[in-house]
């Protein structure tokens, strides 16, 4: 399935029906008088938001969305029949927005949450509304109102629990794939992720959602690489896991490098709450591995764990400590 996190479209209500001037016509009955009925009501334009979506991609090739019109009154006082309502399934996490794609009209944050983006037309009046003591045959009658019409902006923002964020090829995905069910692309190659995924762990019963976002590079504030735009994705949650490389030249550099690039998105991103776990224990021996661990926690001065995405044992203990973090 494609990724896309940001869509304009075009909403448009349905249209009032208009109210009959009908009058009575019926053989041995002197006074018909007026029997028009009411205009049926516009449908109106609802987001509904969906769990099982995670992606805007079912508006690309369509931008444009109207609801069903309501019917005509008739005779008989008969009212129209009113338009259909035109539902639009959203993913937990969309935001919409004016036409200018910054004033905030909602935020979608649970599932099967409903918003009316744009209100159906009232049906107009027969005939019939306009009969008085002194007026016994009215020919007025009103036109139905227009139904709502919008340009708006779709933006979603991933929900997960746990962000996992670093340097491209930290072994990000593989730790997606390993803690959850998900089935991100790995490969041994520089930005293997192009766009974020989501998995669901389940420990004690209990789940938590993660969300690997492409790795982040120097100087990707200027857009080099793939950017900081995808950094939207992780404003939600609760806690960043900072993914390093353990065979890394310089893990303290690493690490301050994602940070830099984190801050010049949003100085708030590094307010959040970060666990700081070093990946591929496998690829250099014990040794080494402590001494660069040592190193690195003399001059970032903050705790950190080891795992292996191969190791059974490791992925179930940072599965248990993030519970810790997100319960």
């Amino acid at each position: 399935m494609k990724f896309l996190d940001q869509v304009k479209i075009f909403v448009k209500a349905g249209d009032g029906g208009s109210g009959s001037p009908s009058f009575r016509r019926e053989k041995f009955i002197e006074f018909g008088g007026p029997d028009g009925g009411d205009g049926g009501k516009g449908g109106s334009v609802i987001l509904i938001s969906e769990r099982n979506l995670n992606t805007l991609i079912d508006f690309r090739y369509q931008q444009h969305f109207k609801a069903e019109k309501g019917r005509d009154g008739s005779g008989k006082n008969k009212t129209g029949r009113g338009g259909e309502d035109l539902y639009l399934k959203v993913p937990i996490g969309t935001q919409i927005f004016e036409e200018d794609n910054k004033t905030l009209i909602y935020d979608f944050k649970t599932e099967n949450e409903e918003f009316v983006v744009a209100i159906g037309g009232k049906g107009g009046f027969g005939n019939t509304r306009f009969k008085s003591s002194t007026n016994r045959a009215p020919k007025k009658f009103t036109k139905g109102t227009i139904g709502e019409d919008f340009w708006i902006w779709l933006q979603l923002k991933t929900i997960a629990d746990i962000g996992i964020i670093g340097l491209p090829n930290a072994g990000k995905s593989s730790l997606l794939a390993s803690l959850t069910s998900a089935t991100p692309k790995i490969a041994n190659y520089k930005f293997t992720t192009l766009n974020p995924n989501l998995g669901v762990a389940v420990y004690d019963d209990k789940e938590i959602t993660l969300a690997d976002i492409p790795g982040l590079i120097e100087g990707a504030h200027k857009g080099t690489g793939l950017g900081i735009k995808f950094l939207k994705h992780i404003e939600r949650c609760k806690v960043l896991l900072h993914l390093i490389d353990i065979s890394e030249g310089d893990l303290s550099h690493s690490y301050i490098q994602v940070r830099d690039e984190m801050k010049k998105y949003s100085s708030e991103l590094l307010k959040k709450q970060e666990i700081i776990v070093f990946n591929k224990m496998d690829l250099i021996d014990e040794n080494e591995i402590s001494i660069k661990i040592k190193d690195f926690e003399k001059i970032i001065k903050k705790p950190t764990f080891r795992i292996s995405t191969l190791d059974k044992k490791s992925v179930s203990d940072i599965k248990s400590k993030l519970l810790n973090y997100v319960s």
